[in-house]
C-alpha cells in the first residue's frame, strides 16, 4: 500500500460525495472522491492532517509530462528499479515526497521501455485514493 500525510487543502461538496484535495509537506497534491461530507464525516476540514492511501496495483504508469487525460493525480517521478516476472513486475517510482510502488503488467514494462532512471507520470484515479484521519 501506498501511504503518504498531508493536510485538506479543498473539500468541494454535492450531494453526499465530496472531492478531497490533500498537499503534502512538499507540496504534492492529491485528489479523492469520499462517499461523505464534512457534515457526516467531522475530520472532513481544512487543514485537518490525513493519510493519502491507495494500492500499488491502481498506479498506471504514462509519459513524463501527460496532461490531456482525465485522471486528476498525475505525479511525476521517475523510475527507482523494476522488477520483472513472467506477468507482472513491480515498479519502484520515486517523487519530490517519497517512493511510489507500482504493479503493472510486464509487457506494459517492455512496450514504455521502463527502466531505471526513465522520467514517467504515476496516474491514480481518484476514486481509488483512500482518505485516513491522523
Amino acid at each position: 500500500m501506498n501511504r503518504f500525510e498531508g493536510h485538506i487543502s479543498e473539500i468541494e461538496t454535492d450531494g453526499g460525495l465530496s472531492l478531497v484535495t490533500v498537499k503534502t509537506a512538499k507540496d504534492l497534491e492529491f485528489r479523492s472522491i469520499v462517499i461523505d461530507t464534512p457534515d457526516s464525516a467531522p475530520y472532513l476540514k481544512k487543514n485537518q492532517k490525513v493519510e493519502v492511501l491507495f494500492k500499488e496495483t491502481e498506479v498506471a504508469i504514462g509519459p513524463e509530462n501527460i496532461k490531456d487525460i482525465s485522471l486528476s493525480n498525475k505525479i511525476p517521478c521517475s523510475v527507482e528499479a523494476v522488477d520483472k516476472s513472467t506477468l507482472l513486475s513491480s515498479l519502484d517510482l520515486k517523487c519530490s515526497e517519497g517512493r511510489i510502488r507500482s504493479i503493472i503488467s510486464t509487457r506494459s514494462v517492455r512496450e514504455l521501455g521502463l527502466v531505471p532512471g526513465k522520467s514517467v507520470s504515476a496516474l491514480i484515479k481518484l476514486n481509488e485514493v483512500m482518505l485516513a484521519p491522523l
